[in-house]
């Protein structure tokens, strides 16, 4: 090749690389948000809940975009409180602290619940497990637990238990799951409670945490859907995640010990029991990390949207709270197929009550949609 034909061919190849440069930050770029749409992110716990809300709620109202980013309860408070998005998911709540610090004021409601299961990886365990809670509680404080635990055959008469030891996966993230399973460990632990439960000056938001260094051999991973699969692909190990995510990937679910000392299942139904006698105080924060019943579940939590009282124009006001107003409604529809549990009809009234202190310009224009 001469030098002529030596320069074109590299100036086409330089044009090429550009183009396909351009091609791919095109491709992978984030889409431009629309002035009509409403941003959100925070709980893991949540996302496909909301998620699934955020596609219904646009087949009604098709001039509204509902942008939802699974990253956390705490990333998710963080973002809010700065401003960034035009709500938050959290599974921890905000201290009233917290919440009085956003410019303007601020809410927060109850806008769902979900249930904590204990996944476990089902190669070479019984499909159906019943699991002590005095067990979990060691493998969690880092303490050598093996499946063939006595405590765990006892619990378990006629099946077959490996002789292998019980590997722990967690959150590295802030994590609402997390604060809501700490703070069932902590309640229902004195050592645990004295280790690694946290002193809030609250003290009526229980000892759970968002972020824990975890004692012994802990392997952990992002999200509720990454511990899902880090369960997945790990023999003999067990993690706190979602049911829904739990599910989706085909995970054991154990049977929990409850404060009645009967061995419960997770379910819609279950968890239901739990919440519907859940007492709500002034502020909505209502945690149950160890329930009485005879058929609770014993590891439920709510999940709380962050709102603005008001925002930036009255129009952005209007599209938040109708859309939330439909998630507390219609959308409690599509609860249990998301792995979520309905909330109970004082929950629903107690949040649209306090829904109403968001402000419109014409609270006469608000119009609910089926």
């Amino acid at each position: 090749m001469n030098d002529l034909g030596t320069r074109g061919y590299w100036t086409a190849l330089a044009a090429w690389c550009v183009m396909a440069l351009l091609t791919i930050g095109c491709s992978g770029s984030r889409p431009k948000i629309s002035d009509s749409a409403v941003t959100g992110g925070g709980s893991t716990f949540a996302a496909p809940i909301i998620k699934t809300w955020a596609e219904q709620y646009h087949k009604r109202h098709a001039d509204v975009d509902i942008h939802y980013e699974s990253i956390g309860s705490g990333e998710g408070e963080k973002r809010f409180i700065e401003g960034s998005i035009d709500f938050g998911g959290t599974d921890a709540g905000l201290s009233e602290a917290a919440l009085s610090s956003v410019e303007g004021g601020a809410i927060q409601i109850p806008i769902t619940a979900g249930i904590i299961v204990l996944a476990y990886n089902p190669e070479g365990l019984p499909a159906k497990l019943n699991l002590p809670r005095d067990v979990y509680v060691d493998a969690f404080l880092g303490k050598e637990t093996r499946w063939n635990d006595p405590r765990i055959q006892e619990a378990n008469p006629g099946k077959k238990l490996p002789d292998q030891p019980i590997h722990v996966i967690v959150r590295q993230d802030s994590s609402g799951t997390t604060f809501a399973f700490t703070n069932h460990l902590a309640a229902i632990n004195d050592e645990w409670a004295d280790q690694f439960g946290s002193n809030p000056s609250d003290a009526s938001r229980g000892r759970g945490v968002k972020v824990l260094d975890w004692p012994g051999a802990a392997m952990s991973a992002s999200g509720n859907s990454g511990v899902a699969g880090r369960i997945k692909q790990t023999p003999y190990s067990i993690g706190y995640v979602q049911y829904g995510a739990a599910r989706e990937v085909g995970l054991g679910m154990a049977a929990l010990e409850n404060k009645a000392g009967n061995y419960v299942a997770p379910s819609g139904t279950s968890g239901l029991e739990t919440l519907l006698n859940a007492e709500l105080p002034d502020n909505l924060l209502a945690y149950v990390p160890d329930p009485s019943g005879e058929y609770s579940y014993p590891i439920v939590t709510f999940t709380w949207i962050l709102l603005r009282k008001q925002y930036a124009d009255d129009a952005q006001t209007e599209r938040v709270k109708s859309f939330i107003q439909w998630c507390l409604t219609s959308g409690q529809d599509y609860a249990e197929a998301a792995g979520n549990v309905r909330l109970a009809p004082h929950v629903i009234r107690a949040s649209e009550s306090k829904l109403e202190s968001m402000k419109v310009a014409s609270q006469d224009s608000f119009v609910q949609t089926p």
